[in-house]
């Protein structure tokens, strides 16, 4: 028997968090967020976005490395706080992310949480073990890094 098949259960949820420290205004960080059919343009995994509504909230199907993924914008507070959720059901993953903005030294700190959910049990081990959890928060914050210079 293999030691996935004889290890605890992984659980299905998890939050995962990583900090940067930007060089511009909370309020640029927050528009740069909040833009999201300018994404292609600095989003390294993101191809294409197809904005579905505007109102009651913000929706969006983005088109990259990971296929369509369908997004609702949950929360916005300028400049201070976005909540996303994937909105797509029958995906072996899904959740939401929360950026805090914090002025900091004429800057801005950016917290990134993730509040995952992954439904398949080789995908949780892949997820913790191969990948790791904040890889995707990871390679968000260096594009955002990089756009906001």
């Amino acid at each position: 028997m293999s030691k996935l098949a004889t290890s605890p259960a992984l659980p299905i949820a998890h939050v995962a968090s990583r900090d940067a420290q930007l060089a511009v205004p909370p309020d640029r960080v927050f528009e740069t967020l909040s833009r999201v059919e300018e994404f292609p343009k600095w989003r390294s995994d993101v191809k294409s976005v197809e904005v579905l509504a505007r109102t009651p909230r913000l929706q969006w199907r983005e088109h990259g490395d990971n296929g369509p993924l369908t997004f609702e914008m949950q929360r916005s507070d300028p400049p201070r706080q976005l909540v996303t959720r994937i909105t797509d059901t029958g995906l072996p993953f899904g959740g939401s992310w929360t950026f805090l903005l914090q002025p900091s030294g004429g800057g801005t700190k950016v917290t990134l949480t993730e509040n995952g959910e992954v439904y398949n049990p080789l995908f949780r081990f892949m997820s913790r073990f191969v990948f790791g959890h904040t890889a995707t928060i990871d390679r968000y914050l260096a594009d955002l890094q990089k756009q906001l210079r």
